[in-house]
């Protein structure tokens, strides 16, 4: 992949596609999926959850204030309020509260919701930012997309499948299964790392654009989509 141009070498538009989030002013709407409960906390399906856990602790704060059938915090990065969201209304429904923040805080969906999830077609720790997609068989991505009516906004994928080839394959056979079955410690290791990552891509998306963090953190091997296949 050629080197992404410096910002500015690139064009002043601010909605030009690789450097818009970077160019506003307004809030920021920065969604984590996952399942609320105990029992789904550290599973593969609640990698979004932890991600948003992991932004608001670098930055002081904890996702305790309920709006929008939600879990939420306010931080500022890159001289911007930055909702945190951790959605209550179950995974399949992710896109009821989504689209309640987005029109309690008055966000441009396209252009400032950024939502981070978990992808068992990419292996453990692998990340990929995209500006817009299909669900991919995510039934969180697809309630979003349904209720904002447009597949048109930011997603920080993380990759939950395990490493080997034949145990990543049966994962993906056993989807459901999978991704509501705790990690084993080892893999929290892995996951851990994955989480510092996946904070420092929002913080590049807003500082530098989503060119600049697609440049520096999506990842390629044998195992992974080609994004022209989804």
């Amino acid at each position: 992949m050629a080197d992404f141009p410096k910002l500015s070498d690139q064009a002043t538009d601010p909605y030009d596609a690789s450097t818009r989030i970077a160019t506003g002013s307004g809030k920021v709407l920065v969604v984590g999926l996952g399942n609320p409960g105990i029992e789904y906390q550290f599973t593969p399906h609640n990698a979004g959850f932890l991600a948003i856990d992991r932004i608001a602790g670098n930055h002081g704060a904890v996702v305790a204030n309920r709006r929008c059938r939600a879990l939420t915090a306010t931080v500022r990065i890159a001289n911007r309020d930055v909702i945190l969201a951790k959605p209550e209304t179950f995974m399949n429904l992710s896109g009821v509260a989504v689209q309640a923040l987005v029109k309690e805080y008055e966000v441009d969906a396209q252009r400032d919701l950024i939502v981070l999830y978990d992808e068992v077609e990419f292996s453990l720790g692998t990340l990929r930012i995209r500006e817009r997609g299909s669900s991919g068989g995510h039934n969180g991505v697809k309630s979003i997309s349904g209720a904002l009516r447009s597949e048109e906004w930011i997603r920080v994928r993380i990759g939950v499948a395990p490493e080997l080839p034949a145990a990543a394959e049966s994962a993906r056979r056993s989807r459901k299964e999978y991704v509501l079955t705790p990690f084993r410690k080892a893999e929290l290791v892995v996951l851990d790392e994955a989480l510092d990552r996946a904070a420092k891509a929002v913080e590049v998306i807003l500082t530098q654009g989503v060119g600049a963090a697609m440049n520096e953190f999506n990842k390629r091997n044998g195992r992974e989509k080609n994004d022209s296949a989804e």
